[in-house]
């Protein structure tokens, strides 16, 4: 089977919750392929709208190109066209076209389009970027906005016009004003994604914003849960929102704000504390202590 379109794309993730899968690595952070498929097979049992292939919390930045590719190959095959595939992307322009190339011959479905590594750039610039990226490959592109890679309505609203395969709209930034204004010009021409961490903090005010899903990397180890908090904000239960970010979400956040890069650390002890463990994060991530490892562990056994 080919990938589905950009406009099928945007569709299927647009409707449900969306699933950020750690990449599995031995203890000498080599790609560990076969419990990684496990671990989509298990997650896939609690029906996701998509899963993101070596993202942000699957390490994308610690990849090269060919570890990238069976990375996600394995997710491809494994999934089996169940629910599509998005494949991380970034790095220099040159570089980002090569992995949104890769990609493709993975049989990914789409890509997510991270920030450039590093340096600042004017908006004409990072318009420049994403329309050559865009341009590389057939498949759906959503773009990443978020650290060095701001974007505002005017400059969406021309890529847009530009490129019929951007079809998605991850926000990482949380400019409230900017997300409103973007809405308002685009409508329906995109699918919304929040993407700030932890998502479930922002999802019930986003939704108002025309931001119908997001991705949940506390799907990595408490899928069950991460549906289910989903389902309040679909309905709009508030109380029953506020009741999980009391007990649960802003004390794991607690936890996660302890250090920096424990947005991905975290999960991958999330994994360890209910026994299916994804090996260490490479560097220059560090993991949990121990004192941190057990308040996680606490946590999650609450939730389970």
């Amino acid at each position: 089977m080919t990938p589905m379109s950009p406009e099928e794309l945007a569709k299927k993730i647009g409707a449900g919750l969306l699933s950020f899968p750690v990449t599995h690595f031995t203890d000498t952070y080599a790609f560990n392929e076969a419990p990684y498929r496990e671990h989509i097979e298990w997650l896939l049992q609690y029906k996701p709208a998509g899963l993101f292939a070596a993202g942000g919390t699957g390490e994308f930045f610690s990849l090269n190109l060919q570890e990238f590719s069976a990375v996600v190959t394995a997710a491809v095959q494994q999934t089996n066209h169940r629910v599509p595939v998005v494949a991380g992307c970034g790095y220099g322009t040159a570089i980002a076209k090569q992995f949104a190339q890769a990609a493709e011959s993975a049989g990914a479905d789409g890509i997510l389009l991270l920030p450039p590594y590093l340096v600042n750039a004017e908006p004409a610039g990072i318009m420049a970027h994403v329309e050559a990226v865009c341009a590389s490959t057939s498949l759906g592109v959503i773009f990443y906005n978020r650290d060095n890679a701001i974007i505002n309505d005017v400059t969406l609203a021309r890529l847009c016009e530009r490129c019929p395969n951007l079809v998605g709209f991850k926000d990482g930034y949380g400019d409230i004003e900017l997300m409103t204004r973007i809405y308002a010009r685009m409508g329906d021409r995109l699918t919304y994604i929040g993407g700030l961490p932890t998502a479930e903090t922002f999802a019930l005010p986003y939704l108002e914003m025309g931001v119908t899903t997001y991705s949940s990397a506390i799907f990595n180890f408490l899928p069950q849960f991460a549906q289910n908090f989903y389902a309040a904000v679909r309905r709009r239960d508030h109380a029953e929102v506020f009741t999980q970010l009391r007990e649960f979400v802003l004390p794991y956040i607690d936890i996660r704000n302890r250090h920096k890069g424990y947005a991905v650390s975290i999960v991958k002890a999330g994994m360890r504390a209910i026994g299916r463990p994804a090996g260490p994060v490479r560097t220059p991530l560090t993991d949990l202590d121990q004192n941190e490892m057990d308040a996680l562990t606490k946590l999650i056994a609450g939730r389970s």
